[in-house]
């Protein structure tokens, strides 16, 4: 069951973080869900000091997610373009 729920909450991180950072035409929701889960353990390593997945499900929990997944985002355009968008 909560394998479900990484796929559910990683694709809907992912599909908020690619409207954010003006990504959304390119990935579809295979590529969302990547986003969301890889974005959400990095913002659980950068913002809760190397602990993932000890919140739950919660907002905090959430935006962490969120942040990591547009930093992720981020991460990627400057390699692929030289620059954030």
């Amino acid at each position: 069951m909560n394998f479900i729920l990484w796929l559910i909450m990683g694709g809907i991180i992912g599909w908020l973080a690619s409207i954010v950072m003006r990504t959304d035409a390119q990935q579809g929701i295979f590529l969302n869900i990547i986003v969301g889960i890889v974005g959400a353990f990095i913002g659980g390593l950068i913002f809760t000091g190397g602990s993932i997945n000890n919140a739950g499900l919660s907002l905090y929990s959430f935006l962490v997610s969120l942040l990591g997944a547009i930093v992720l985002l981020a991460i990627v355009n400057l390699v692929r373009r030289g620059s954030v968008r």
